[in-house]
């Protein structure tokens, strides 16, 4: 933020920095879409158990009675992800979920930009859309040096 001599200025300097474009805007809630969308069918899907999930499932080095447990820490994560009041706390255990599966794909040494890489470009897709849209994250995290 830049501090001018005149008070005036200076809210209004800081009212620039704190707006959200509409393009900003919506580019954030598709990049947050994308990874709802596909943690909310993952964890529905630990829960129905079809052959395809039990099998993945099983060759990831987990029981099948891990499912349930997978699946209820992915949708309560992505639920208070949705959620704004709580977005950034469900960002930080989706972010703690994603890192579980790089450590199981590293640990099997699966191919690294389809297999161990891909929950992280989830974690880009998270924080990338908060960022876009939370004048207060973008401050903690500036992509640029203010003047």
């Amino acid at each position: 933020m830049f501090v001018l001599s005149n008070k005036t200025n200076t809210i209004k300097q800081t009212a620039m920095e704190n707006t959200v474009s509409k393009t900003q805007r919506w580019t954030s809630y598709v990049m947050s879409g994308l990874v709802i969308l596909f943690m909310v069918m993952d964890g529905m899907m630990k829960f129905v158990k079809p052959p395809e999930v039990i099998e993945g499932t099983l060759a990831l080095g987990f029981a099948e009675q891990h499912l349930p447990v997978l699946g209820t820490l992915a949708l309560i994560s992505t639920l208070l992800y949705v959620v704004p009041r709580t977005s950034i706390l469900g960002a930080i255990l989706l972010t703690a979920y994603f890192g579980g599966a790089v450590a199981t794909h590293v640990r099997l040494n699966n191919p690294l930009f389809t297999h161990t890489l891909f929950t992280v470009y989830f974690g880009i897709l998270i924080w990338g859309g908060l960022w876009l849209r939370n004048s207060k994250l973008r401050e903690l995290l500036p992509l640029r040096k203010s003047h």
